[in-house]
């Protein structure tokens, strides 16, 4: 490791979430770490104002298991399978509620929410596989999604993707979710021909809840072992270039808007410079990549 990497990896040891410590013993030095259980921020995620509409922006059960999801939190708790059986029941009942005449749906919804629950232990529920078949039926020619019900099925969103091609890797539908990753990584993650498609897109937020960036992206390809395909490389040299001197990364702006209610898992972590889990993350995928060796 150089410099650098042993700081960055020094100050994530250093967090008082052990989820974060945790998740950088297993997956950065490829240690044998016990399934996280509860800390500051996982404890708020998995009992702190979890009433109400479970897509609340941003604090709904949805985004909570997203965020717990990412965080590795222990799919045996009694708590992680209330909340996602709140979060099934929610998308089997209320936006499905037959099986006949089911209109294209806005994909991010459906696929963050499958691929939290497939990761919180809930991969062979019978609602998961239903909405993994929902996400193949509705998936466009040119292997992505859009919520544009009125649009032609020729080029999709790039946010409408993402969560879908992970939840279909999580569920074990590989054909699909490569279709998926290839359209992303014909267009090199973020460029059409040499020109950024967005500037958004390279942008380094956390939570991204449904919005794409480079740094999710190649989070997903990282663990579909396809972060390596030589189209990714520019993506990645835009995730080096966006690394501080000191070895870590931070936030180029925040998706959530405190509305009176902040969300409990965004107060006093994801504010601060820099960021923890954008720094864990870039890590991760540099490793994964080979552009950092452990």
């Amino acid at each position: 490791m150089v410099e650098q990497d042993e700081a960055a990896i020094a100050w994530l040891l250093s967090s008082d979430e052990p989820a974060v410590r945790a998740l950088v013993r297993r997956e950065l030095l490829v240690e044998e770490v016990a399934p996280v259980t509860g800390g500051p921020r996982v404890d708020r995620l998995l009992w702190h104002g979890t009433e109400g509409h479970p897509y609340r922006k941003w604090t709904g059960v949805h985004w909570r298991l997203i965020s717990l999801a990412e965080l590795g939190v222990d799919p045996t708790l009694e708590r992680v399978r209330e909340l996602t059986d709140l979060v099934l029941a929610w998308l089997s009942r209320a936006v499905y509620p037959q099986d006949e005449g089911l209109p294209r749906r806005h994909a991010s919804i459906e696929g963050n929410a499958l691929a939290a629950c497939c990761r919180l232990g809930r991969r062979n529920d019978p609602r998961a596989a239903r909405l993994a078949g929902l996400l193949v039926e509705w998936q466009w020619p040119d292997g992505g999604w859009n919520c544009d019900q009125r649009a032609s099925g020729r080029r999709s969103s790039f946010h409408e993707t993402l969560g879908p091609m992970w939840a279909l890797h999580e569920v074990g539908r590989v054909e699909a979710a490569e279709r998926a990753a290839e359209l992303l990584l014909e267009h090199r993650l973020f460029k059409s021909g040499e020109r950024v498609i967005k500037k958004q897109f390279t942008d380094l937020r956390y939570p991204t809840y449904w919005h794409y960036d480079i740094l999710q992206a190649l989070l997903i390809l990282s663990r579909m072992n396809l972060v390596t395909d030589p189209r990714a490389a520019d993506a990645l040299d835009e995730i080096e270039r966006k690394r501080r001197p000191d070895g870590r990364w931070a936030a180029n702006g925040y998706w959530w808007r405190a509305t009176g209610e902040v969300s409990t898992e965004l107060v006093d972590w994801w504010r601060g410079q820099p960021n923890e889990m954008i720094t864990l993350n870039a890590l991760r995928v540099l490793k994964a990549s080979g552009r950092l060796i452990v």
